[in-house]
């Protein structure tokens, strides 16, 4: 998730709280948190089930401050599992979204789910006029490497050896909630 910052659009924040109010009923168990920015999804799990993974180690550093109790890395924990891995407005950020999706779901125990959550294509439009008018972020917008449907992430599911088990529309159909499972 992009950090709230001053290059921050108007409604970044609104986003990011919509993003988490479509995740937080999919959290259970131990969460890995993957894009984890300042670690704001804290606020709905556990210190001892928890871990967020930034790469920015600036950000992993305002979440060790902010959030003491609460375990934050700049890498993928080694030898550990999750029951829910989460990367809210992260996939359309990556070059290769399958490579992504495998990495997360080897970290999946069996029964666990991958939570994730991007702009649905057919909203492009909207996204590149909000980011041009600074209502949303300029930068994150900049930063999109390709924006996944259904079909598609059906598609990088089933590279990954999982599957699609909830999908749903939000934000009036610009944002998309995906959950995967592995394969039965």
């Amino acid at each position: 998730m992009p950090q709230l910052t001053d290059n921050a659009g108007l409604l970044t924040g609104y986003l990011a709280k919509s993003r988490y109010a479509v995740a937080r009923p999919h959290l259970r168990g131990r969460v890995l948190d993957f894009g984890c920015a300042n670690g704001l999804l804290t606020q709905w799990c556990r210190s001892n089930a928890y871990v967020g993974v930034d790469i920015d180690e600036q950000s992993v550093a305002a979440a060790r401050r902010e959030r003491p109790g609460f375990r934050f890395e700049t890498s993928l924990p080694a030898d550990e599992d999750f029951d829910t891995v989460v990367a809210l407005a992260l996939i359309e950020h990556v070059k290769d979204p399958a490579d992504l999706l495998r990495t997360l779901g080897e970290v999946l125990r069996s029964s666990g789910v991958l939570v994730l959550t991007t702009p649905h294509p057919r909203m492009e439009w909207a996204h590149t006029a909000g980011a041009k008018v600074r209502l949303f972020s300029h930068e994150a917008h900049e930063e999109h490497e390709d924006l996944i449907d259904l079909p598609r992430m059906q598609e990088l599911a089933v590279e990954a050896e999982l599957r699609v088990s909830h999908y749903q529309r939000f934000l009036f159909g610009a944002n998309q909630l995906f959950i995967l499972a592995r394969r039965d």
